[in-house]
């Protein structure tokens, strides 16, 4: 739990705001009121109609001192949200009333809060389906510049400082690509490395993983072709950061090993961020050392948007709600 005191100082220390868009649902209103509570975020915003927000809230016993509550339907920036949606979506057809309608949605409202700079982070996953989070992301907040690809990572905390930076590394994709072409492995690695600055504080140390190590599985491979592939768009990017691939991952974390199958490779000992070639390798890798190795493994938290959203496991924790909004903040960085 280390990591999550960090986070809650640095979100402390930010003080960005946060929309919770599933305003009546029991577990993110007990999450808001412990996030308050502590006061964590510079403003927390609920998007629901007030009378069933205040009634949930009472259902839960919780108190809304603290909540800004917003209603989709009669907020002051509603129709100015219907504008810009209707503007950024009518080339595919959409009207302005539809438009509006979506406006009434209250994860499409919470997103456009992001896109129009309202709200400077945004969780949400514990009623909606990760597709529907993801569509509103997408759609609405957009990517970064220079950026084709949403993605994910999860932060996995070793607690040994042998591995990453204090024993911290960046596991991604592990959530959202079943099979990442070349263009959105470089997609993930650049991504993921602004994650990794964001949340450690530190720069991050990227290498590319696969079952071979430069060019030891042979050239036939289109799993292996992709993953080179991917390191020669990182190449002509000219991207802000330190990297390396195709490597296995021993050849990527254990020095003596790095010298026998990739010498003189520029991560040698620093590796904190993993990006590997598949949703499958991804997936099970952060299972693998968060089960056997007992790591705390969070996440996992998106990357690539224009603005940080962090999609829930429906099955999700209040404590999960909690975590999972605090590094969404820090992701929004320091104002």
């Amino acid at each position: 739990m280390r990591f999550v005191q960090i986070m809650k100082d640095k979100a402390k220390e930010y003080h960005n705001r946060l929309v919770l868009p599933e305003a009546t649902e029991a577990r993110t209103l007990r999450a808001a009121r412990m996030l308050v509570d502590q006061q964590i975020p510079a403003e927390l915003f609920l998007v629901g109609k007030k009378a069933e927000v205040e009634e949930a809230c009472k259902k839960v016993g919780v108190t809304t001192d603290g909540f800004t509550i917003i209603n989709p339907e009669h907020s002051e920036w509603t129709e100015d949200f219907a504008v810009a949606l209707y503007e950024k979506r009518k080339a595919k057809g959409m009207t302005p009333e539809e438009a509006k309608k979506e406006m009434h949605d209250p994860l499409r409202f919470g997103a456009m809060m992001l896109a129009q700079d309202k709200a400077d982070a945004m969780v949400a996953g514990a009623e909606n389906t990760t597709a529907n989070v993801l569509r509103a992301g997408l759609t609405i907040v957009g990517v970064k510049k220079g950026v084709k690809t949403a993605s994910s990572c999860f932060i996995v905390d070793t607690k040994s400082t042998e591995w990453g930076t204090n024993g911290v590394l960046i596991f991604s994709d592990s959530a959202v690509i079943p099979n990442p072409t070349a263009e959105q492995l470089a997609d993930i690695a650049t991504a993921a490395a602004e994650s990794y600055r964001a949340f450690v504080g530190h720069e991050p140390v990227v290498a590319l993983l696969s079952y071979s190590t430069k060019g030891s599985g042979g050239d036939k491979d289109e799993s292996l072709i992709k993953v080179r592939e991917a390191v020669k768009l990182l190449d002509e990017r000219k991207v802000n950061f330190c990297y390396d691939g195709e490597l296995q991952l021993d050849a990527a974390l254990i020095p003596e090993v790095t010298d026998r199958k990739a010498p003189g490779s520029p991560i040698r000992d620093k590796v904190n961020t993993l990006i590997f070639p598949d949703l499958n390798s991804g997936n099970i890798g952060y299972k693998l050392v968060q089960r056997f190795a007992k790591a705390d493994a969070y996440g996992p938290f998106m990357q690539g948007f224009a603005k940080p959203l962090s999609d829930l496991s429906r099955g999700c924790s209040t404590e999960d709600i909690v975590v999972t909004a605090v590094v969404t903040l820090v992701q929004a960085g320091k104002k």
